[in-house]
């Protein structure tokens, strides 16, 4: 009888050792709770764009582009000197690097072509260059 006993006093004894430990982890885990977590940001809102006025309303300014077309539709082949001074006389300052920027994306896009130092529109698209 006196085994029995001390087989269930040593069980006791680990349980108890047990129950310690537990209690142990259980203030950890309290502790880790009233700790602040990571700050979260919060979800960005996404920016509102304005909405247009007037659809299908041009530009102020017409692109870069657009305006080195209406040039060479105008006066015909042109060096890129005076088509950017087209552009300005018209009222918009604009750089000659700028123009000559785009016209190498039209070339490239095949809106326009040089000849002899002069840019113009592909045929079917331009008036003679004028003498």
């Amino acid at each position: 009888m006196d085994s029995s006993l001390e087989r269930i006093r040593a069980k006791i004894a680990d349980l108890e050792v047990k129950l310690a430990d537990l209690r142990i982890a259980e203030r950890e885990l309290m502790a880790l709770e009233r700790a602040p977590a990571r700050k979260t940001t919060a979800p960005r809102t996404p920016k509102v764009k304005p909405k247009r006025t007037q659809k299908g309303s041009a530009p102020a300014h017409p692109t870069i582009s657009a305006a080195i077309a209406e040039v060479l539709n105008e006066h015909g082949a042109l060096p890129a000197t005076e088509i950017a001074e087209h552009i300005n006389a018209g009222g918009r300052e604009i750089e000659k690097r700028s123009v000559s920027y785009s016209l190498q994306a039209l070339k490239k896009q095949g809106r326009v072509r040089i000849r002899g130092g002069k840019w113009m529109l592909p045929k079917g698209r331009s008036k003679p260059a004028s003498t």
